[in-house]
């Protein structure tokens, strides 16, 4: 039986451009594309999660403007309900500058979260109720953390299990992650929230072993093209990515961590939803963009059925 699901994050204006390479400090290089489209780790991920196959609710906050707009149609055009948004008068949509090496698809980003970085504590208490009624609620560190520290208490004092994406990264408390159900840092992130580089298994174990101290629940480390390590307390290992020719990885991250909360919500294990992600994952990166790039169920059954590890 599929479950609700909340992503709790932000939303922000993506305003890609691909170019040759990526500049270095103080130098201008001519670039061949420009795109703006939705964007933002939350909304991404729900938008993710949403095609994914999961009944998801996405909580952010916009502002009112003519960029609010763009938030209002994507959601739209996949289904996806606006009711829990929010809206600040004065503070701008935020907005996303993203750099794309059109020859190695890496990619350089700058966030400016505007309104999402306002969420306040009569915000959250309009949608307490929706909120309790899930099954997992998805944060990232996109939007203002008291926002992120006080949903997490709400869940883990109710009973609902919190996933949070350590990205983009910012130094978080112990006590925030202390009772989280899973933690999904990329190498980067578990570097910097443990202080043990993430290279192999071993060290990879050693990192989660921190995060266990720290409370966390599970440990779910993503690893770029080598794939990503899961650590359920009782058993770890790294589960093997698909191969596949990248041509944008920016929402990459997002697009295995939307799919993710899509698979548990069916009841699948942590095992078999960072298996069904990583198909996500792969497909997104086949495609432009980020949002534009997250696949429907129907494509991503169909990935897997073609493409069996």
């Amino acid at each position: 039986m599929k479950q609700k699901v909340t992503v709790f994050g932000s939303f922000v204006v993506d305003l890609m451009t691909r170019s040759p390479r990526l500049p270095v400090a103080g130098e201008t290089v001519k670039g061949s594309f420009f795109k703006q489209g939705a964007g933002g780790k939350g909304f991404n991920q729900g938008i993710a999660a949403h095609k994914a196959g999961a009944d998801v609710a996405m909580i952010t906050k916009l502002g009112r403007d003519s960029l609010s707009r763009i938030a209002l149609d994507a959601m739209e055009e996949v289904g996806l309900s606006r009711e829990f948004l929010f809206f600040h008068d004065e503070a701008p949509t935020g907005v996303a500058l993203i750099l794309v090496d059109e020859t190695t698809s890496q990619n350089e980003i700058v966030i400016v979260p505007g309104a999402c970085a306002t969420i306040t504590p009569a915000d959250i208490a309009s949608v307490r109720q929706h909120i309790l009624d899930s099954a997992y609620v998805l944060l990232q560190l996109e939007v203002n953390q008291d926002a992120n520290e006080q949903v997490a208490q709400l869940c883990k004092d109710n009973g609902i299990r919190v996933i949070v994406n350590t990205a983009p990264f910012q130094p978080v408390t112990d006590a925030f992650l202390s009772g989280c159900y899973l933690v999904t840092p990329n190498e980067v992130e578990a570097e910097q929230l443990t202080g043990i580089p993430v290279t192999d298994l071993p060290s990879a174990d050693r990192a989660a072993q921190v995060f266990f101290e720290k409370g966390v629940q599970n440990v779910l480390i993503t690893l770029g093209g080598r794939g990503v390590y899961l650590n359920t307390r009782e058993h770890s290992e790294i589960i093997p990515a698909y191969a596949v020719g990248a041509i944008d990885t920016t929402g990459a991250g997002d697009a295995f961590n939307g799919g993710l909360l899509a698979a548990l919500a069916e009841g699948k294990t942590l095992r078999e939803a960072a298996a069904f992600a990583n198909a996500v994952a792969a497909l997104s990166v086949q495609k432009l963009g980020t949002t534009p790039s997250m696949p429907t169920r129907a494509e991503i059954d169909a990935f897997i059925a073609a493409n069996s590890l």
